[in-house]
């Protein structure tokens, strides 16, 4: 194992070395690779001394991760695919607990050695190579962070209208409207904007601090909104069944399928990059206990205050509702209107800053960590974000389609590729210090600094998965996308890769 310069360097030192770069809110000190190269190397993405998260704050990420309008939709939507109640539950179980296993697989080494994902990543693709899964990430994050900040105003548009309507005019995009998008639409949007910027601006710590908050808030308010709308429709016209039962016999099980397939799919963004925030924990077991608690518990539970709350908008309001802004809306409280507005928009900016604000972060501050800080590669990110229209993306689902479905085929192909280097390949053994080197003689220096090998098995199984959900023919085949293009990484990574 190479050598650390500052292992146990002078406290004022270290404490100079953070004050300056922010070190992306990292609690406690740097390790400074002995021989380092600039090139790959800055206080952001360097490995933590100290690792100081518990089971509490893996869970509390979880938390904020699921506990959002898209999760609350979600979580919907698998009980309308037409199975009974327990079937659905056995889907869920099921899917959010193969989550729970890849998650645990995927934090391993970056728990261990400290490091974020792209950093892991140079392991596997090399210290040059590492920018094509970083980049990829990035690229994904960056689209949903808009999409994401654009359905999170959408709440505060409603709540400003709800007790201002004299302002109506400025939501109407054909009279005071630009790039798509009204006035007041462009005002919620960019509030929301800087108050994400803010707490990210304050580093990971801060950002630690809103996540241990922001997801049991929102279940509160769940619980609260859930209770209300049981007490509204009476128990007796709660159902779970939101799509009625369509599926009998053998037919289930395909379906049932897919519903897994559904779940795993959902996580894959986080998942992939996850080692971002499992490098704070203080111990492999804590990161098992948090996901635990975080995933299979979690979801399960906030999926049945979902459906429940869901199903109570037919008896009460004549429709069904699965947009849970929409249905706070038409709550004829208007402290319950702002409460449950409000609250699913913290709901939002904690899910954005975890999975659509952090990871874009690292990821461009890998591509050029001399240029690029952790704050400046997140805000790269966030500007990004404006100059896409989100609104428009989220309102063409044939840009969706084409650019997001493309995009995230990748994603299943890098968990493959990732999984396997470092269980299979490596046995869970990598040296910390030569993640950081150009040195020829460095562990991970291949040829141009890139494992074609890698790129090799990480090309085909994505080509392979982006035609699942491009080409009509195939469309049977879209819902499980991850699944085929993770297992074609792996194989063949597997098959072409050699031990150095």
């Amino acid at each position: 194992m190479a050598q650390f310069s500052a292992a146990q360097g002078a406290p004022a030192a270290s404490a100079y070395d953070d004050a300056q770069s922010g070190n992306a809110g990292v609690d406690g000190d740097v390790l400074v690779p002995a021989g380092y190269s600039e090139r790959l190397y800055n206080h952001d993405l360097a490995p933590l001394r100290h690792q100081t998260w518990g089971a509490y704050n893996i869970f509390a990420f979880w938390m904020s991760d699921v506990h959002s309008v898209g999760g609350y939709v979600f979580a919907g939507s698998l009980f309308a695919l037409g199975l009974t109640s327990w079937q659905v539950l056995i889907a869920l179980l099921v899917g959010i607990g193969i989550v729970n296993v890849l998650c645990n697989l995927i934090a391993r080494p970056s728990q261990m050695h400290g490091v974020p994902y792209p950093v892991a990543c140079r392991a596997t693709f090399g210290v040059l190579g590492a920018n094509i899964p970083a980049v990829i990430r990035g690229l994904i994050a960056v689209a949903w962070y808009g999409i994401q900040t654009y359905l999170a105003s959408s709440a505060l548009v409603i709540v400003v209208l709800k007790f201002f309507p004299q302002l109506m005019p400025y939501a109407d995009l054909h009279r005071h409207g630009f790039a798509g998008l009204s006035a007041l639409g462009w005002t919620g949007f960019m509030t929301l904007w800087v108050l994400q910027a803010l707490v990210f601006w304050n580093g990971m710590e801060t950002i630690k601090k809103f996540i241990d908050f922001a997801g049991p808030a929102v279940y509160v308010v769940m619980f609260v909104l859930a209770g209300y709308m049981v007490w509204r429709a009476g128990w007796n016209n709660i159902g779970i069944n939101l799509g009625g039962v369509k599926y009998h016999g053998m037919e289930v099980l395909p379906v049932m399928v897919t519903a897994i397939s559904l779940v795993v799919s959902y996580f894959s963004g986080p998942m992939l990059n996850f080692g971002d925030f499992s490098r704070y924990g203080k111990s492999f077991r804590s990161v098992q206990r948090g996901n635990f608690w975080g995933l299979p518990v979690n979801f399960l539970a906030f999926s049945l205050v979902t459906v429940v709350t869901t199903s109570a908008t037919l008896p009460v309001f004549g429709q069904l509702i699965t947009d849970p802004v929409e249905t706070v809306g038409r709550i004829d409280q208007p402290t319950a209107v702002v409460l449950g507005a409000l609250t699913f928009t913290i709901a939002t900016i904690g899910i954005n800053i975890v999975a659509n604000f952090v990871s874009p972060a690292f990821d461009f501050s890998n591509v050029a960590p001399r240029l690029i800080s952790w704050r400046a590669g997140g805000m790269l990110a966030a500007v990004a974000s404006v100059f896409i229209t989100p609104w428009n993306l989220f309102n063409n689902p044939a840009v969706i389609h084409y650019t997001l479905d493309v995009l995230g085929s990748f994603i299943g192909p890098l968990y493959g590729v990732l999984v396997t280097d470092f269980y299979l390949v490596k046995r869970q053994k990598l040296d910390t210090a030569d993640l950081y080197t150009v040195s020829p003689t460095g562990a991970y220096w291949y040829r141009n600094g890139v494992n074609y090998r890698a790129v090799a098995a990480l090309l085909p199984a994505a080509l392979i998965a982006v035609a699942c959900v491009l080409v009509p023919h195939l469309d049977s085949l879209a819902n499980f996308s991850w699944f085929i293009g993770a297992g074609l990484g792996a194989v063949f990574y597997r098959a072409m890769a050699v031990t150095r």
